[in-house]
């Protein structure tokens, strides 16, 4: 893999000297996003698929009307088919705070069928200074702030500091813009950073940008020499992905996907075991993740190159969503990347062919069943 190729697919530069960290998601990854935004002194932007109004909710709007009266510029982009469960009362609250609030992809009868497509970014800028983005959605099950026995969904994400967070602000201004209908003021604060990861960011937000996300996926499995270590919640590959796949198995590669053990949506998940014996017969390991609910969606390819953010590898985020990713070109930032997968993988179990040959008719009725329907989930 080289840096110029990947450029040359996404559209985009890396920038250098971003200072990444990697957050695995729960109470921990709140709890610091909370104190980040707390900290704010001039403006927020959020946009995220889900925010609820439950607990975890709450309190992030809570504390974003309490930044809001201080002065600060205060921005939410929420999805509208994604948050269709959060009342009008909630964004009415938020807006008569002073914050400025938008729903991007609404519902029209005159483009009812556009509705299939959804906003599924999740990301938060601070300051102009920091970003959150990856998997993650404002919602109890992510935050775990409302559990006290099980854990919150497994889910994977980063705060970036440095010059690739006017890239992430740059995109959200553009988003903004299209759906809320009015400008941001670029605000592109200075960086020097001597040390630090260059950083990319992967967005789709058009079928141009899908396609670009799929031709990058293509390339990098394609050009992967040692290991390409997946993980994701929803995995229902086209057949060019799923070939792609297993040729990168069968001339030797480790091909690992940590897949989740239970979903919370069935459909899918069905769906994507109908290609497991085809995978597994290839040399692919498969493995489930058992603690909880998977929600992360990582690729690592030969620990040079990683991919953090919201697209899974099915057809709803490869074709139909706007997904929002960041590229880490770093052999250290994908060892940590690698250890985090690794640390997954003591807490699920491995798929074996066999094992997996004698599974109920049931079970194989239901996989045949949904595939029917991949291209949809």
């Amino acid at each position: 893999m080289k840096k110029e190729d990947i450029e040359k697919i996404v559209r985009e530069g890396f920038s250098d000297g971003n200072l990444v960290r990697i957050l695995q998601g729960g109470r921990e990854t709140f709890e610091l996003i909370i104190d980040e935004i707390e900290k704010a002194k001039k403006f927020l932007t959020l946009q995220f698929y889900i925010f609820r109004d439950d607990d975890t909710g709450k309190k992030i709007a809570n504390l974003l009307k309490k930044k809001a009266s201080e002065g600060l510029k205060v921005y939410i982009l929420y999805d509208h088919f994604g948050s269709f469960g959060t009342p009008r009362s909630f964004w009415k609250e938020l807006i008569n705070a002073g914050i400025k609030v938008a729903a991007s992809r609404p519902f029209k009868l005159s483009a009812p069928f556009k509705y299939v497509r959804r906003d599924h970014r999740k990301l938060i800028i601070i300051d102009g200074i920091k970003a959150f983005t990856g998997g993650l959605n404002i919602a109890n099950e992510y935050s775990g702030f409302h559990l006290r026995k099980k854990e919150p969904w497994r889910d994977t994400g980063i705060l970036i500091e440095g010059p690739a967070v006017n890239q992430l602000f740059e995109e959200f201004r553009r988003a903004w813009k299209l759906w809320a209908g009015e400008s941001i003021e670029n605000f592109s604060p200075l960086f020097s950073f001597k040390e630090g990861y260059p950083v990319i960011p992967i967005f789709a937000s058009s079928f141009r940008g899908s396609r670009r996300f799929r031709k990058l996926l293509y390339y990098c499995i394609k050009n992967s020499k040692r290991f390409i270590y997946i993980t994701t919640a929803y995995f229902v590959p086209g057949l060019r992905l799923l070939n792609c796949i297993i040729k990168a198995a069968r001339r030797g590669v480790d091909v690992k996907l940590i897949l989740p053990g239970i979903s919370d949506v069935p459909a899918a998940h069905y769906a994507g075991r109908f290609f497991y014996t085809k995978l597994l017969k290839a040399g692919v390991r498969i493995f489930h993740y058992k603690d909880a609910i998977l929600h992360a969606k990582s690729y690592i390819f030969d620990g040079q190159f990683s991919i953090v953010g919201s697209a899974n590898l099915d057809a709803q985020s490869l074709r139909w969503n706007d997904e929002g990713n960041v590229g880490i070109w770093s052999e250290d930032f994908g060892f940590s990347m690698k250890r985090l997968f690794e640390d997954d993988l003591k807490r699920s179990y491995e798929i074996f062919l066999d094992n997996w040959l004698e599974r109920p008719f049931c079970e194989r009725l239901k996989e045949y069943f949904f595939a029917i329907f991949k291209k949809r989930l």
